[in-house]
Parts: C-alpha cells; structure tokens; sequence
C-alpha cells in the first residue's frame, strides 16, 4: 500500500500511474482526490474508491473481480413476467443527482451505514457532466422508484450502486442496462465485490489478472461519452 501525496487536482483529459498492490495486498493506495482525472485513471487501471466517510480516500485493487459478462445475464421467469407486464418507465441519465442521492441514503438490508458521502457525490456528478458517469431509472409516474449508477470506459461499465423505493426497480434498470450495452458491444459489467444475489444473474468472480486483461480489451474501444438519455426505453 502506497500513501499518496496531496495530489492536485486533475481534469478528465489529465492522468496518474497508480502503484500496484504487492503479493496479496488489495489496496494500492491511500489519499489523493476524486477529481475527474484521478477517478478516470483508477477506473481505467481497474482501481476503485471505497472508503468510510471522513477517512483519506482508498483505493481498492481487489485480488477477485466479480463481473456480469454481457449477453450472459440470467433473467427467471418472475422477472421475465415482470419486465412484460411492469408498467414504469426507463430512462437513462434523467436524474443523475436524484439517483446517486438515493443510493447514499436508502437503507440496505444488512448494511449500516453508506459510503457514498457528500464529497463523493459531488465527484461522480461531475464525471456525470463529463459525459462519463450515467444513470439509469425507473418510474412509476412522476415518482422516480429505482434507479443504479456507474462509470462507462471503452467497452466495460463499472457498477457503482442501486436502489429500490418498489421492489425490484433495480433489478428492471439493471436488466435495461444490459440490453443496451449488448447493443453496443459491450464486454461486461464490473461488480467489484462478490454477492450470491450477483451469481443468480450470472455474475461469477475472476481473478485480478484476468479482469485487468478483459479490461484492456474493453479499453481499445472509444468510450461512449456524453448523455445517454437517448437510450431510454419508454
């Protein structure tokens, strides 16, 4: 583990090299700031922040990867029903803010707390307004009712968080979410951290190595950068 420096502030166009965790070890490196080019550069070196609010950043390079390759998610036959007969409405990137807020503040079942603090809020809205951060809701009406959030680099999408206000909202915008990226050829979905609800989908867990050659792949594909309201179901 390498403590960073105060680094400076870095614009989306603006890169670091990040250290390698050694032998076993699944943080490279502590401090530093989310600015747009520090997050981009994790993200594209198959790092990610994760850390108690209040504390330096942490950057996380896990020995297991779990990802949901594309093409390759399982849908049961309630889910197959509920997404024929779900009357919400699909959108993505129609309220950023509004989701990334739920995230932080809704109550997950066995979880206290949250780690989406003020200060990484601000961060991923502004890679939101860079065109790199998206979003994905569901509405029953006027009233948003599930929503998800991540990073799209190349070919990969780096799940962040969801939330559901109903029931499976989630589930529907992840479901949504990858059909649209099957239709752009995408490769996977990052999970990061193993969960057995992941498996069900079919997501299964690889190791740092392998993620960091799927990455690579994904990489060599121009980013899909800007809104991507023009996405959106119904």
């Amino acid at each position: 583990m390498v403590l960073l420096k105060r680094a400076s502030v870095l614009s989306a166009d603006e890169r670091i090299r990040f250290p390698k965790p050694q032998g076993e070890e699944e943080i490279a490196a502590v401090g530093g700031n989310l600015s747009p080019g520090m997050l981009l550069s994790a993200y594209e070196q198959g790092l990610f922040p994760w850390y108690n609010p209040g504390d330096p950043v942490i950057w996380w390079d896990p020995a297991e990867r779990m990802i949901l390759p594309i093409g390759n998610i399982h849908t049961s036959r309630r889910m197959r029903r509920l997404r024929r007969n779900a009357s919400f409405r699909i959108t993505f990137d129609a309220g950023f803010r509004e989701v990334i807020r739920y995230c932080a503040e809704v109550p997950r079942r066995n979880q206290e707390g949250t780690w989406i603090d003020e200060g990484m809020i601000e961060a991923y809205i502004r890679l939101h307004e860079e065109g790199y951060a998206h979003s994905v809701e569901a509405w029953e009406g006027e009233q948003l009712a599930g929503g998800l959030y991540g990073v799209s680099l190349g070919r990969a999408f780096f799940g962040e968080s969801m939330f559901s206000l109903i029931p499976n909202c989630s589930k529907l915008c992840l479901f949504a979410l990858h059909d649209r990226l099957e239709e752009r050829s995408f490769s996977f979905i990052d999970c990061q951290n193993y969960s057995a609800h992941l498996v069900t989908l079919g997501a299964f867990p690889v190791s740092r190595g392998e993620f960091k050659d799927m990455l690579n792949k994904a990489l060599q594909t121009p980013s899909l950068r800007g809104s991507w309201n023009h996405l959106s179901v119904r």
